[in-house]
């Protein structure tokens, strides 16, 4: 009994924190950004309290003994890990930010653009049916595991970027970019046939009103046209949990390559 006592109390608690110090760094700046992790709903001693238990759980490489926190190398090298992890977290967020702005491009064909209300995920001024959408991409990515392989991911980084000296390149910045133009393309591609059907409804709706002026068409155009929006969204909400699938496995691949550039 002694003896484990007297083992206790030789650890070196400098070298203990030093080990783990940068990884949880890098952890919790990714937990701040990441989807269901981040959320403002979350307070943050639960956030700290998941990337501590995170940083223990999870294998990293060992620090080099030279480097001292309190140095200029060492807040470097936190730096480093605070970018690391906010690349990931907001490479992930573009999956969602591209079924937040599929359900704005639908609510707005459909006339329900005025139908807002404040959502903390979102912003201030969020549409229903963006943040139906959203719900229902956060319950998919749940439902396949998106969380875990998420923290796969970043035990991954440490192998790829390890906790060095080592510059960040700029070819992972530019990877970053080249992925955000897959939320346009990819929420174009998921409110396409809605709105094609309701483009469709509208040009059919002027060529009515002008055969016969008489008929009001603001009376009959937009119950018309919410009824057959509705009715479509019923059939794009059963592609959605494919189409999200596609997504992620986009985002998680573009997480490597962009890990992978920032060291090239």
């Amino acid at each position: 009994m002694e003896f484990d006592i007297y083992n206790l109390f030789n650890i070196d608690f400098f070298s203990w924190i030093r080990d783990y110090f940068s990884p949880f760094v890098r952890i919790l700046a990714l937990i701040m950004v990441a989807p269901i992790f981040g959320e403002k709903e979350t307070p943050n001693r639960v956030k700290i309290g998941l990337a501590l238990l995170t940083t223990i759980v999870l294998p990293h490489p060992h620090i080099d003994d030279n480097i001292k926190i309190y140095s200029f190398i060492g807040i470097w090298i936190i730096a480093q890990q605070i970018m690391v992890g906010i690349l990931i977290g907001f490479t992930m967020q573009l999956a969602f930010m591209t079924v937040r702005f599929s359900g704005e491009l639908i609510g707005m064909q459909m006339g329900l653009g005025m139908a807002t209300f404040f959502d903390p995920i979102g912003g201030p001024s969020t549409s229903v049916l963006s943040r139906l959408i959203n719900i229902i991409a956060l319950l998919i990515f749940l439902s396949l595991d998106g969380h875990l392989w998420l923290l796969y991911g970043i035990s991954n980084s440490f192998d790829i970027i390890p906790i060095a000296v080592m510059p960040l390149q700029a070819n992972g910045y530019l990877a970053l970019i080249e992925v955000s133009k897959l939320l346009f393309i990819n929420a174009i591609m998921l409110a396409l046939p809605l709105m094609t059907l309701l483009l469709i409804i509208n040009i059919s709706l002027g060529l009515l009103n002008r055969m016969t002026p008489q008929l009001s068409i603001f009376v009959v155009g937009y119950p018309a046209t919410l009824f057959l929006g509705l009715i479509m969204l019923t059939y794009l909400i059963t592609t959605l949990p494919a189409f999200t699938e596609f997504i992620f496995e986009q985002m998680f691949e573009r997480i490597s390559s962009i890990l992978w550039y920032l060291t090239q």
